[in-house]
């Protein structure tokens, strides 16, 4: 009689067919990439900038389109009216926008992205001439405590155009850095 082969954990899920790696197994995706829940986020001190991400749908037109890039500007010095909340520097990409700000605390971030977010939401609305949402899940925040953080950060919003453009077209593009 031949000795049977010794099997391991994994082995043994895999060919009973109960658990392990299946075809199809697991959550379902939410898109491409998964939105950022509506969780309670940590306290914000005023000494740290933030980057921001604001996602778009995938229905709404590219957000590069220089009509949008005015619309855009013109709301923003609205919001930057504001005392105890600013936007330092953004990018504007086809889909995303990114943003560096400053804030006095967690509930000054809160309002003043609530105000950039609708900004955004109206601008694009009325520059496209469509209604209904555009903004996909809630903003991402990264907290920048550190110089080289924010340093890193101010090059990654400001060179990102570059980055995307390179991705698409496989060379730098001849556009001025944003704002």
């Amino acid at each position: 009689m031949p000795r049977a082969k010794q099997l391991a954990l994994d082995d043994q899920r895999w060919h009973s067919g109960r658990g392990g790696p299946r075809p199809g197994a697991g959550r379902p995706p939410k898109g491409r990439r998964g939105i950022v829940h509506h969780v309670r986020r940590d306290p914000h001190a005023s000494r740290y900038p933030a980057h921001v991400t604001l996602r778009v749908r995938e229905d709404v037109p590219s957000l590069r389109r220089q009509v949008f890039v005015r619309a855009f500007r013109r709301s923003l010095r609205r919001v930057l009216a504001r005392g105890d909340f600013r936007v330092v520097h953004y990018s504007i990409q086809r889909n995303h926008l990114h943003l560096i700000v400053e804030a006095a605390g967690r509930d000054a971030l809160a309002a003043g992205m609530k105000a950039v977010g609708a900004r955004v939401a109206r601008a694009v609305n009325r520059v496209f001439q469509r209604r209904g949402p555009v903004l996909l899940g809630r903003y991402h925040l990264r907290r920048l405590r550190t110089p080289r953080e924010v340093r890193n950060a101010l090059a990654y919003v400001l060179l990102n155009a570059r980055k995307h453009w390179r991705e698409r077209r496989g060379s730098p593009p001849p556009l001025p850095l944003d704002q």
